[in-house]
């Protein structure tokens, strides 16, 4: 939203401006009424003109429409009248009658002018004006008034207080998405680092910041941030002030690290940062990691999880040794540790794990039991990226996947999280892990753990999900577990209803191929159980697999004709 813009020095109240619109209207001659406005608005910039009962008098007068008519350079008393517009525009009632009496365009033409307070009460008048209406800085922003403004920046980067009057409009302005791509083709980074640079009092800086948040969300502008050395400014803050114990500094550490993170979400300026593991910049980074400052510790955690966004910085990362770092980190953080911190850590773990020829040299590394140390957490950030690091690590990993599908106590957490109905991302999760255990492993021994568990109920469910990846993988968890262990199951899967789950994936159009295929192997491998083969049968199957050999997808009716043989045999 729009701040309201802060009047140099407030005016005092007086009925003066119903006196201006009386002289207004006695006179016909244009000039006589010109002078005699000229006189009064002497008269009024030393008055209070921003309280309730004088602005409902201006409201009612029609004074603003001759404002209008006074916004030119040319006049002598435009700047008295921008400010007048800037203290009546406090009052919201008053935007609107501005707004209608056509004050916005000359505003903005007057963003042209060399008059530097000119410029100043107009920004003032444009900023309260336009206070929280993104229609009407939408209207600003379709004007032009972006550019205009920080070229203002640069011609009067001396002015503290038209500075101060362009950060505000930055601010806000750049809360709205459509003038992001405005700012991305002006120089805005360029002048707001230099404007950085010079600044040495805490609430200066603060309000930079407050431009840079928004504007660094986008992957241009973060790019031309970077190019123009707001990094190295970064940086040289987080030095000056992580040994400080004051309010301000501590503030200030946080902004810049928080600031640094963000820059590294965009995929150019992270590359451009990382330089192939060698930037001076990757390894500050990687120096915060080991550091007693929480808030380093977080952002070099999150900074890591940031670089490792693609294979070759994570291969490169993971024979480097940072693996090592982030465990260390971890178990500093096992007891009683900081939530944040733990989540950022297993995030980057998590983006480690991806690359395939990672996953081997992680586990030998210990990560699996490292990470296993937070399965107590009760805080659902922590469990959605410890179960994600852990799915990452056991990712075509048979050894692996058989060695944590047969720990009861991850089974038995992982069954606990399946019903966490509050928190999605993490049931979603434990549903996946519980899965992959049984598709990578192929153990009987794991799906034996999982059944003892209560997991069976879970894994159905799942084969209903309205994400296919989680239907299919599902299914395929199911089709090992009726290969493998049907017996032991055999209870629980009737129990699960999954008979009747498959039959409505087999008969719902809207099914993927892989979905109506994996469906049919399944009833298949279920046929080999009595009470499920009697469910098979009561459910009519072969009328529904029948109509799929007709299938579009050739794999879909090759197993709906096998399906149909297998169940026509078995009747």
């Amino acid at each position: 939203m729009w701040k309201p813009c802060p009047s140099p020095s407030p005016l005092r109240s007086q009925d003066v401006f119903y006196s201006i619109y009386v002289i207004y209207a006695l006179h016909s001659n244009e000039s006589i009424k010109r002078k005699a406005i000229k006189i009064r608005l002497d008269t009024v910039y030393l008055n209070n003109v921003s309280d309730t009962e004088t602005s409902e008098k201006i409201q009612k007068s029609g004074i603003l429409q001759v404002f209008a008519s006074l916004l030119t350079p040319q006049s002598s008393c435009t700047a008295k009248v921008a400010n007048i517009i800037a203290e009546v525009a406090k009052n919201e009632f008053m935007r609107n009658s501005c707004v209608d009496a056509g004050l916005i365009p000359p505003l903005v033409q007057l963003l042209n002018c060399k008059d530097q307070e000119v410029l100043l009460q107009t920004g003032r008048a444009l900023g309260n004006i336009c206070y929280d209406s993104h229609t009407l800085q939408s209207q600003l922003i379709n004007m032009g008034v972006i550019p205009t403004l920080v070229k203002l920046l640069g011609i009067h980067c001396q002015n503290a207080a038209l500075t101060e009057m362009c950060l505000v409009a930055f601010g806000n302005l750049a809360e709205l998405e459509s003038s992001k791509e405005q700012f991305a083709y002006t120089n805005i980074a360029e002048e707001i680092v230099k404007l950085f640079k010079k600044q040495i009092e805490h609430d200066k800086k603060e309000m930079i910041f407050e431009v840079l948040a928004p504007l660094a969300e986008n992957d241009i502008i973060k790019l031309q941030l970077v190019e123009a050395g707001l990094v190295e400014c970064l940086l040289e803050i987080v030095q000056k002030t992580v040994d400080s114990d004051k309010e301000d500094d501590i503030a200030e550490l946080k902004t810049a690290s928080d600031l640094m993170v963000l820059l590294l979400l965009g995929d150019e300026s992270m590359q451009k940062l990382f330089e192939g593991g060698k930037g001076s910049v990757f390894q500050r980074v990687l120096s915060w990691i080991p550091s007693n400052n929480h808030q380093l510790q977080l952002a070099g955690a999150l900074a890591i999880a940031n670089f490792a966004r693609n294979d070759g910085n994570c291969i490169h990362m993971v024979d480097n040794g940072i693996v090592q770092k982030l465990m260390d980190l971890l178990d500093r953080h096992v007891e009683d540790g900081n939530v944040t911190v733990q989540h950022a850590a297993l995030s980057a773990l998590r983006n480690l794990a991806i690359p395939v020829v990672n996953k081997a040299k992680m586990l030998s590394a210990g990560v699996a039991e490292a990470v296993l140390k937070f399965l107590k957490s009760e805080m659902p950030p922590v469990q959605f990226k410890l179960l994600g690091t852990l799915r990452m690590l056991i990712d075509a990993q048979a050894e692996a996947a058989e060695q944590l599908g047969k720990n009861v106590k991850l089974v038995e957490r992982l069954v606990e999280w399946c019903e966490a109905k509050d928190h999605a991302g993490v049931m979603g999760e434990s549903n996946r892990l519980l899965s992959a255990l049984i598709r990578h492993s192929k153990s009987k021994d794991v799906i034996r753990t999982i059944v003892q568990s209560g997991g069976i109920k879970h894994l159905a469910t799942m084969a209903t999900s309205e994400h296919v990846i989680m239907q299919n993988e599902a299914l395929v968890a199911l089709a090992l577990i009726a290969a493998l262990e049907l017996v032991t199951a055999e209870k629980d899967l009737e129990n699960a209803k999954l008979v009747q789950i498959l039959h409505r994936l087999l008969s719902d159009e809207r099914s993927a191929p892989e979905i109506k295929y994996n469906s049919m192997v399944l009833i298949c491998a279920l046929m080999g159980s009595e009470p499920l083969h009697k469910e098979v049968q009561n459910l009519a199957f072969l009328e529904v697999v029948s109509k799929l050999r007709s299938h579009e997808n050739k794999t879909v009716a090759q197993q709906a004709s096998l399906t149909e043989q297998r169940l026509a045999v078995e009747s």
